[in-house]
């Protein structure tokens, strides 16, 4: 028996609040006018699955559209699906599509699509790879149906299929979604609200976005990155701008209308002009993941890193960044965000003050000797680029040998992926930013998971964490899901896949004549007006 699912499909791990109802959706409009953003980095790529970079999943979010959608409580809702049916045991999960999906290229979306996109995502996604380990058949019906068939428990099939952050799953033409997994695809054919104008494309200068005219919205109001996607403006154009200044400068004189991530000295200056307007896209915040290599020395060796966590003072960090007071979570040690429903701070340590002495006893039990550790700094990336020196300075206090490479972030991304010794081009430590979709759940934190090489770089290996991971998504009841989810904690803070160097909260510029702007965390651009 097959029992069906319409509406709002209740998330295990609601981790994204904001406050009042979502609005009615905007009406449909005559689109009028460019809009012009700088966002947090340009676009140097398009591939959505072979890259976890945020400007491909941002750029993802123009041209694609999702089987289901997180709204604004993080709950899994219908997007490009219009019907959901499960069996009563559930096990078998069928899936309808929405009448006049339609490509850019014209031709119509069908199961057929769905299906390649997701067995190519989920053969790199995080998410992806534990729903298809979990799944028995994946097969095509007809042109408008699927069904996905498990062979064990897995309580999240639709919030799998929302995810929306790192190698987020996008809906591709078969004949894209073909294309191997490591193999980076160039055609950005989408079937989303905007469509990609390749031939003005400067990668890491210009992206070109224009409305897409057959983009059918769903009829309920936009909440979130579900609902309604309605598109009100003709074009929009992602620009590259990394000097903060510049880019502040360009805002104000109106050559620009959006930044996503002001830096914070040249917030003050925005917020006294009266053309601009401020507000928390990401109304939960980001944290400053310190990731180490948990495969060469000394970080091999868990108590080295927890050595870390007592040369890690958060509220230090989130200082060096220049983060407003008000904008400061001055302590955090949970893995899936604070003030949030998964908050644990089950097996916490340090993080609080520096403790030189306890670091040094750490890491003398490891085994250390003074050999180099290269850390990696984007001193492109001002967030990135402070934290990096104020930790490193840290660190040399514990006796520790540190060697501060710099670099852009397009080359760390790069460079953190060689599995050398550090001294023959390898690495031990970088810092990356993570925004609360990043790390809301034990399912979708890519950086939790401690699946030896399989994991992202970095590599952490760990049976018992992934054992309590897979026992966390196969739970079907939330409130032994809880239970889990403290242990899963309680182990990730032994073993230290990652560290959270801090929590935060940034705000986003605008021009006063743009309207229609939500803290949807992530940066979309439907729903917008400008005047």
């Amino acid at each position: 028996m097959i029992r069906r699912r319409t509406g709002m499909l209740a998330a295990a791990a609601a981790a994204l609040s904001v406050m009042g109802a979502p609005a009615p959706a905007p009406a449909q409009t005559t689109p009028q006018g460019t809009m012009r953003v700088v966002l947090v980095n340009a676009l140097a790529s398009l591939d959505p699955v072979v890259s976890t970079a945020a400007f491909v999943r941002n750029h993802g979010f123009f041209v694609y559209d999702q089987l289901f959608g997180l709204d604004s409580q993080s709950n899994a809702r219908p997007q490009m699906v219009d019907r959901h049916e499960v069996s009563a045991d559930g096990m078998t999960h069928r899936f309808t599509l929405r009448e006049g999906l339609a490509f850019h290229d014209g031709q119509p979306v069908r199961a057929a699509d769905a299906v390649a996109s997701i067995r190519r995502w989920g053969q790199r996604d995080i998410a992806g790879r534990a729903l298809l380990a979990a799944t028995a058949s994946l097969e095509v019906v007809d042109d408008k149906t699927f069904t996905l068939v498990l062979n064990r428990p897995f309580g999240l099939v639709p919030e799998a299929l929302a995810r929306s952050t790192a190698s987020a799953l996008f809906i591709m033409p078969e004949r894209i979604a073909s294309t191997p997994a490591n193999v980076a695809i160039t055609d950005a054919t989408g079937s989303g609200p905007f469509i990609f104008r390749q031939q003005d494309f400067l990668p890491g200068e210009r992206a070109v976005y224009v409305r897409n005219p057959a983009y059918r919205p769903r009829p309920e109001p936009a909440d979130g990155l579900a609902g309604g996607k309605v598109v009100n403006l003709e074009r929009v154009e992602w620009l590259g701008i990394s000097d903060p200044a510049t880019a502040a400068a360009a805002l104000q004189s109106g050559e620009i209308d959006f930044i996503e991530q002001p830096t914070p000295d040249v917030l003050p200056v925005l917020q006294r002009n009266r053309n601009i307007r401020t507000f928390a896209l990401n109304p939960v915040g980001s944290m400053v993941w310190l990731r180490p290599n948990s495969t060469i020395p000394p970080f091999n060796d868990e108590r080295a890193r927890q050595a870390l966590l007592f040369l890690v003072n958060q509220q230090e960090n989130l200082q060096a960044i220049g983060v407003a007071p008000s904008e400061q979570v001055p302590y955090c040690p949970a893995f899936f965000f604070c003030g949030t429903p998964l908050e644990s701070d089950a097996g916490a340590q340090g993080l609080r003050e520096i403790n030189v002495a306890r670091a040094r006893e750490l890491l003398q039990q490891a085994g250390y000797n003074g050999q180099r550790v290269v850390f990696l700094n984007a001193t492109d990336s001002p967030t990135n680029n402070a934290v990096t020196l104020t930790m490193s300075e840290n660190m040399r206090r514990a006796g520790l040998n540190m060697d501060v490479v710099a670099m852009d972030w397009a080359t760390l991304t790069q460079r953190r992926n060689r599995r050398e010794p550090a001294d023959q081009g390898g690495w031990n430590l970088f810092v990356t930013i993570a925004n609360v979709l990043d790390g809301q759940n034990p399912l979708v934190n890519l950086y939790l998971a401690a699946t030896c090489d399989a994991a992202p770089a970095g590599w952490p290996c760990d049976a018992e964490l992934e054992r309590l991971r897979t026992a966390w998504w196969s739970e079907s009841d939330p409130a032994k899901r809880q239970q889990i989810l403290t242990q899963v904690q309680a182990r990730a803070a032994q073993v230290l896949p990652y560290i959270n160097a801090g929590q935060f909260r940034t705000l986003a510029a605008y021009r006063s004549t743009i309207e229609g702007l939500r803290p949807t965390t992530i940066p979309v651009f439907w729903g917008v007006t400008k005047r």
